[in-house]
């Protein structure tokens, strides 16, 4: 029987070999760094992997072949693109802001790592105890990501501002105004899950979902269930990808915040991009699909780490199945959606998951809970295909008049 939750620190801890004598009661914090040195050396590998898979999503969808020229099936075309960036001349425009255009890219990358910081990869079980694959098992996990990933704001606003550049101080507040704008329907959406699980730890998140399928919180309610979807067209929103990738449309805004970065400063926006995918796909796992748990109970291959990394990737390759199929949308048309539709749409949440907790509690589903949430949902169709219908015109047939010979 697990009687605690760890992080994977506390385990270096345990098999660490005795320190010198001036370390000693420095444990726990050479394990914390060296837990963070571990990350830090793995993280890099993220986009390394996502930029390779976008390129060989996107040629399938296209029917191409994709890159095929470095390294066996192109697998190493995205390491000879780093290391042409490397090389590149760092630009810096002659009348900006020097140090704040420094510090832009900087500030986005760090705080797109940090986000990982709360999210649990996996977990062992040892003795009594069970080791969680992460760095800091805090408390007030969720309320520590959604405050460190709105700081990306600032680095974006900053690179705009500092670039001199009417392209670049468009596309920031473009993206400023998106990134705040969604993370309202973001924040109502996660505070459905609060309300359910009535934590803020992303650990303790996972262990109420650690029963099988029909315990994740997706399938727990049929608003956690409309929760999941707004939370996830937010996160794409948030991360600017097509079709809300309106901060950098080419045809409008040259390549929008970062038109004047080149080099390695123009790579860590690229890497802060698909590091901030992984992170979203991450945390919309944890909250709403088991997190590193099995489908079936008691089966976690490798502490559910390749479990929890298939699911992340799986919404990772439907961002990008998204990206390469749909049409980018206006401005107009991306403010409608949030502030029109998910807004609504996520206070409405909250007030039905209110009245459910009230009704059934906030236990796995039953029979009467699962009749309930096929009646919602089946109302909830009806209502949006008339909405749908609502707006496409009438065809009017067009009757010829008759010959007059």
């Amino acid at each position: 029987m697990v009687e605690s939750s760890k992080p994977l620190a506390n385990l270096l801890v345990e098999i660490l070999p005795p320190l010198p004598g001036f370390l000693k009661g420095y444990e726990q914090l050479i394990a914390m760094i060296t837990c963070c040195g571990i990350f830090v050396a793995i993280f890099p590998l993220i986009p390394l992997v996502l930029v390779l898979a976008e390129r060989k999503v996107s040629a399938f969808i296209q029917d191409r072949t994709g890159p095929m020229r470095v390294g066996p099936w192109g697998i190493l075309q995205t390491l000879a693109d780093g290391v042409k960036l490397l090389f590149k001349e760092d630009l810096i425009p002659p009348y900006g802001d020097r140090v704040l255009f420094r510090l832009a890219p900087y500030i986005i990358f760090c705080f797109s790592l940090a986000v990982f910081v709360a999210i649990p990869f996996g977990g062992i079980d040892l003795d009594d105890d069970q080791y969680i694959f992460i760095v800091s098992n805090l408390n007030i996990g969720i309320f520590y990501i959604m405050a460190v990933s709105s700081v990306v704001v600032i680095g974006v606003i900053m690179a705009g501002w500092a670039s001199n550049s009417k392209w670049s101080l468009l596309g920031s507040l473009r993206s400023a105004a998106q990134i705040v704008s969604y993370e309202i329907p973001v924040g109502l959406s996660i505070l459905v899950v609060i309300m359910v699980v009535q934590t803020l730890n992303m650990q303790e998140i996972v262990d109420q979902q650690n029963s099988g399928l029909h315990s994740w919180l997706i399938f727990r309610t049929p608003f956690s269930f409309i929760a999941f979807f707004v939370f996830f067209i937010s996160a794409i929103a948030e991360v600017n990808r097509t079709p809300f990738d309106l901060p950098e449309a080419e045809s409008e805004l040259v390549a929008g915040f970062h038109t004047e970065y080149s080099g390695m400063r123009f790579a860590l926006f690229f890497i802060a991009e698909y590091a901030n995918m992984f992170a979203v796909c991450a945390i919309a796992v944890t909250l709403f699909l088991g997190g590193w748990q099995g489908v079936l109970p008691g089966i976690d291959i490798l502490g559910g780490l390749p479990g929890f990394i298939f699911k992340t990737l799986f919404l990772v390759f439907v961002m990008m199945w998204i990206r390469w199929t749909l049409p980018r949308l206006r401005v107009d048309q991306l403010m409608n959606l949030c502030w029109k539709y998910l807004i609504p749409i996520s206070f409405f949440n909250i007030l039905g998951i209110g009245i459910w907790m009230l009704v059934f509690g906030a236990d796995t589903m039953n029979m009467k809970s699962l009749g309930a949430s096929l009646v919602i949902i089946v109302l909830g169709l009806f209502l949006l295909l008339g909405q749908v219908f609502k707006g496409v015109p009438s065809i009017k047939k067009e009757t010829i008049p008759a010959s007059s010979t």
